[in-house]
This record gives C-alpha cells, structure tokens and sequence, in this order.
C-alpha cells in the first residue's frame, strides 16, 4: 500500500507551504477575518495539542519530536502491511503521516509549532481559552486520519 504514501507528501506540502506563507505574511497573534467565526491568526506552539506542557522549558522539543518519529515509523510500517481492500485504513494511516511528519519539521526547525487556522466557537466563552486556540493543515490531516481509523477499525468486524 506505498501508493497511499503519495497522500502523505501532499499533506506535507500543503502544510508546510501554508506555514512559511503565514509566517511571511503575519505577525504572531495579528487576526484575520475570513469568515464569520474562522480567522487566520499567527500563533506557535511550543507544547502538544492545546499547548499540553508548552512552558515545560523547552526539554518537551525532543520528547515530541522522538515520539512524532516512532509513531511515524510505526505508522509507515503498518501502511506497507496493509492488504489491497484496506483503502480506509490506508487514507488514515496516509494523512496521520502526513501530518506527523509536517508538525515534527516544525518542531526540529523552530522549536515550536506554527498554527494559524483559527475557529471561533461563540457558544464558548472567550474567557475559557485566551487566546483561542489555532492549528495547522498538519492538525487537520491528524484528526481526520484518526477519526477514519476509528470508523474503520470499529467497523470492521473481528476474524476468529
């Protein structure tokens, strides 16, 4: 299944080409409106998802990066494995890479993660996340790659 690997690359590109034309045309927390309740808005993450341990003091850098990498290399592996009707899977598996390997640049290259994407939830207080928080292409690809994993992995009925 290497042809999915493919999907992966084009999350790569996607999102590190998003990621320096934000860092090129915004200056870090500047909000754009491109919609009602979607903004662009330039903002890095040091930490995990939600910024989990962003002021840990920089040490959470490497243990992100060399855990991005083993689950990328599991995730390669399983996708190699995968038989011709896994299709499902294999799209999971192909954007949870992409995505992996898009924020694990950012993260060895400038020490954070670059997100912009910002969605803004009216029904949620502002004063329960100040800022907003914001994310990438790269995050996108990893919920949607996971989601489908769970769909398929749910759906698919076990073999005695």
């Amino acid at each position: 299944m290497k042809r999915w690997l493919w999907l992966s690359l084009a999350v790569l590109v996607l999102d590190q080409a998003t990621k320096w034309l934000v860092l090129g045309l915004l200056e870090p927390f500047e909000v754009i409106e491109l919609f009602p309740n979607l903004n662009l808005t330039l903002m890095f993450n040091t930490g995990a998802a939600f910024s989990f341990l962003a002021d840990a003091g920089g040490w959470q850098r490497w243990l992100f990066a060399l855990v991005a990498v083993g689950i990328t290399g599991v995730l390669t592996v399983w996708l190699l494995r995968l038989k011709s009707g896994e299709g499902w899977l294999a799209l999971g598996l192909a954007l949870l890479i992409g995505g992996a390997v898009g924020n694990l640049i950012d993260r060895v290259l400038l020490g954070h993660v670059v997100d912009f994407i910002q969605v803004y939830l009216p029904v949620i207080p502002l004063a329960v996340f100040n800022p907003w928080p914001s994310f990438n292409i790269a995050d996108s690809a990893i919920s949607i790659g996971v989601v489908i994993m769970l769909i398929t992995t749910l759906a698919t009925p076990e073999t005695p």
